[in-house]
């Protein structure tokens, strides 16, 4: 898997030198919430463009965080660079897939499926399986982390709560292999 360091920087590279450090700064101290917010701000305020797979890395990065429903809008905001890329942030709670089948159906019974980022060359889908509150929205943080076929309910790998990073890596070497 990728170092969490090595990606911050990556991403915080992309602001101007001052704003730059500042955002690597705020995760070296703990405050990477703060950071996140820095560093979608900075894209945003400078407009950068950027590529689709540096806005996944950010979503990923801002769930991992607790920021993702916060900075999602903005993160969907960004310039695109043009950059060819396979994975793409799917972003929409409105997409919802209510029942999954495979190999996790039983951990997965109740949960809901959203679609967050796909790979358009090969399809597999990286979702978050949420419960339904008593009041009818999805919980605010996902109960899993699910790699499905691009049928989005066939499940392929299911991953625990805190590990967002994991499956998103997952779906990039798949999608790596793929023709």
């Amino acid at each position: 898997m990728t170092d969490d360091a090595v990606i911050w920087n990556r991403l915080a590279a992309l602001l101007p030198g001052a704003e730059a450090q500042e955002v690597k700064d705020c995760r070296d101290i703990g405050e990477q919430e703060a950071g996140l917010g820095l560093l979608v701000s900075g894209i945003l305020g400078h407009h950068v463009p950027i590529s689709a797979m540096a806005k996944a890395q950010i979503s990923v990065l801002a769930e991992t965080w607790g920021e993702r429903e916060t900075l999602t809008p903005q993160i969907l905001q960004c310039r695109d660079d043009g950059t060819p890329g396979h994975l793409k942030l799917i972003e929409g709670d409105a997409n919802t897939v209510p029942e999954a089948t495979g190999v996790a159906e039983q951990d997965l019974a109740g949960l809901i499926l959203v679609p967050w980022i796909t790979c358009t060359r090969c399809g597999q889908v990286l979702m978050r399986a949420h419960a339904r509150e008593s009041w009818g929205d999805l919980s605010y943080l996902a109960r899993h982390y699910v790699i499905t076929m691009p049928n989005q309910v066939t499940v392929l790998r299911l991953f625990p709560a805190d590990s967002a990073d994991a499956a998103f890596a997952d779906l990039q070497r798949a999608c790596s292999d793929a023709p």
